[in-house]
């Protein structure tokens, strides 16, 4: 089962195959009139919604660039459509607003049926809009710098799961400020996840710490001695006495996910250090809007976890990559991201619907930019609420069906205005039951881990500072010194 679900994670974009014909009614949107083309009609709403994906040498199995491409797939399409699998949006539609959503309007979908049911046409070339222009293996376009593994990795051919670590130096020798930066896995088989963090130099100015693998080693022999965790090969897991805490909210002072120091002027770093990018299937790059920007301080590295699956019977190679837009002017504020976890959670055999929570309070005024769920196979839904001090309460993200397959990232049409002391609470949903087809085993109970067959809770949140102004900052800093 588990390589099941590795497979349909390497084809997260893929729209299905099969040629089972769905009905399909509106009375909101009229039905399409006239010939309905793919040159015309059908192209303009591929290009726009699905080609990300959908192109030579991505994630998606297929192309649907030309007719001759899409054509194959028409009833495949057409089904995946009506049912909302594809394009794929978790979120509920009647909270919040983000734009990035995907979703295809009814009148689309009326066009695309329309289309199939009447022969699926070509229609004339001459109407074909222009085909989109992409950078080869990138979606951020053309990177300004890409850091690459210094050496390739070999893994291989059986045992479980492994977490890497890998050291990527990247010799600045001043301040970057990155708009956009993407992870990129060098072998899709493989590489189920990417965190890149950077690793800043000591405030004392002595180079960032390493992470070799001897370092690696000493850490992980550290967490063992913690009495929360032990180590199964390359993977750390939650041992099975740990004390539980479904409520997060209401952790003991010391083990708390309530976090009050995550919303200052601070970086959002912990122990590996700032998040830059990831990579997971289905998850979008980190694209910042003008104004705002992740530093990348002088003298830096950038460290790639890796999340590597094992290919039965098949070594496998893998050098992965990240690519990084840099900032054209000068940026007001940083961007944060900062998890709100909860590793002490105990999820029971058969659950259908067990509920675990996490909360973070910040101590400034600050602006969330984007929302992200994240949890393993038994992850059925997730909720993200925010309570002001002034008692009022707001839905912030609703992912009612969450999808393992599809690591989305929400980006707020507008920044959401928390204020300090608001209480962000997150809400997960598992489903631990024999009608999770993903599930790997409904009659064990599951704990916080590393590998897939066990599970996480975060709600991941990107946020800027209210009172930070960079510009303003580094002017006042100037002013001083001339004195």
């Amino acid at each position: 089962m588990k390589r099941a679900v590795l497979i349909l994670a390497a084809v997260a974009c893929l729209i299905g195959g099969g040629s089972k014909v769905v009905s399909v009614t509106s009375a909101s949107s009229p039905e399409p009139e006239g010939t309905i083309t793919f040159a015309k009609n059908v192209a303009p709403i591929l290009f726009a919604k699905c080609a990300d994906c959908h192109r030579p040498r991505e994630a998606a199995p297929m192309s649907l660039l030309t007719y001759k491409d899409a054509r194959p797939w028409a009833r495949a399409i057409r089904e995946k459509v009506v049912t909302r699998e594809m394009p794929p949006w978790h979120a509920d539609p009647h909270v919040g607003q983000f734009s990035n959503d995907r979703r295809l309007s009814q009148a689309d979908i009326n066009t695309i049926v329309k289309w199939v049911d009447t022969g699926a046409k070509e229609g004339d070339p001459g109407n074909l809009p222009p085909t989109p222009k992409f950078v080869e293996g990138w979606s951020i376009g053309k990177p300004d710098l890409i850091l690459t593994m210094p050496e390739e990795f070999t893994l291989p051919p059986s045992g479980p799961d492994e977490y890497q670590y890998f050291e990527v130096p990247t010799n600045f020798t001043e301040d970057k400020y990155v708009q956009m930066a993407e992870a990129r896995p060098g072998n899709r088989k493989i590489v189920h996840h990417i965190i890149a963090f950077i690793q800043p130099p000591s405030k004392e100015g002595k180079p960032a710490r390493s992470f070799t693998k001897e370092e690696m080693e000493k850490l992980r022999a550290e967490m063992e001695k913690s009495s929360i965790f032990y180590r199964e090969g390359f993977l750390m897991r939650m041992k099975a006495d740990t004390p539980v805490y479904d409520d997060g909210c209401a952790l003991p002072s010391g083990g708390s996910s309530e976090r009050r120091d995550g919303g200052g002027r601070g970086d959002g770093g912990g122990q590996l250090g700032m998040f830059l990018a990831g990579y997971a299937p289905g998850m979008n790059a980190a694209i910042l809007q003008p104004g705002t920007a992740v530093k990348i301080p002088a003298g830096s590295k950038i460290i790639l976890q890796i999340h590597y699956s094992k290919v039965a019977g098949e070594i496998q190679k893998d050098r992965s990559s990240v690519g990084l837009v840099f900032a054209k002017e000068p940026p007001d504020k940083l961007s944060i991201t900062w998890p709100i976890s909860n590793n002490f959670f105990l999820i029971p055999p058969g659950a259908e619907h067990h509920r675990v929570t996490a909360c973070w309070t910040p101590d400034h005024d600050i602006h969330i930019l984007t929302l992200m769920p994240h949890m393993h196979l038994r992850g059925a839904g997730m909720e993200i609420q925010a309570y002001y001090p002034d008692g009022r309460s707001q839905m912030l993200l609703n992912v009612p069906n969450y999808s393992f397959s599809w690591q989305t990232v929400y980006y707020s049409k507008d920044p959401i205005a928390i204020p300090k002391g608001t209480k962000i609470v997150v809400t997960g949903y598992f489903d631990n039951s024999s009608n999770n087809k993903y599930n790997p085993d409904p009659t064990k109970p599951v704990r916080f881990g590393e590998p897939t067959y066990d599970d996480m809770m975060i709600g991941w949140v990107n946020y800027t500072v209210d009172d930070q102004h960079l510009n303003r900052d580094v002017a006042m800093s100037q002013a001083q010194g001339s004195k």
